[in-house]
């Protein structure tokens, strides 16, 4: 069948952690290791991050169980929050790749994120590369579950056959070939593009 529909991951794949400093920083000012900062962030108090990711919960709320597990005042929770994110870069080499497989094929984006991300992507015009752009915490389903991508063919109006998914985690990729998509496991920008283009001719 022929492909119709390139999709994308973005947090590990466009949207990448590239320098360790900040985070590593902010861990110093709490006598903590990277890995506890992280843990911290994307657990939260009571699973409060993987709450907000299927949007139980705001962004904002998971936020606030990060500064009241921190000892911090929960209004500050956005300098803590840029902090954390300070190392993040969009690659925008891939985004213009991205733009580019437009108009011949649709270009689509599935997240798992919380709340907050559509803004950050419309700030940093992520959004202007992509048909579709389906975040978790908008449609209460999390990668690696079937609904996710399900949403994300519908929008793009293609079968799975007739798209191609790419994410850095395995287990995601595993799940949309289960659903008949082809998967392409992100290890760097450059081979990716490769395998995109050699599946595209």
């Amino acid at each position: 069948m022929t492909i119709r529909a390139v999709i994308f991951d973005l947090g590990g794949v466009i949207v990448r952690t590239e320098y360790q400093a900040p985070r590593q920083k902010l861990a110093e000012r709490f006598g903590m290791d990277y890995e506890d900062i992280e843990r911290i962030v994307f657990g939260g108090a009571n699973g409060s991050a993987a709450r907000a990711t299927v949007g139980e919960i705001t962004e904002e709320e998971h936020w606030r169980n990060v500064m009241k597990i921190l000892k911090l005042p929960a209004a500050d929770y956005k300098e803590i929050q840029k902090e954390f994110f300070g190392g993040d870069v969009v690659d925008r080499t891939l985004i213009h790749f991205v733009g580019s497989l437009k108009p011949q094929y649709k270009t689509g984006l599935i997240s798992n994120a919380w709340s907050g991300l559509r803004q950050y992507i419309v700030r940093e015009k992520i959004d202007e590369a992509f048909d579709s752009i389906v975040i978790s915490a908008e449609v209460g389903a999390a990668k690696p579950s079937a609904k996710i991508y399900q949403v994300s063919l519908d929008q793009l109006g293609v079968s799975p056959a007739e798209a191609v998914f790419v994410d850095d985690v395995i287990e995601n990729i595993d799940a949309c070939e289960e659903l008949g998509m082809i998967g392409i496991h992100f290890k760097d920008p450059d081979s990716t593009m490769e395998q995109v283009r050699a599946l595209l001719k």
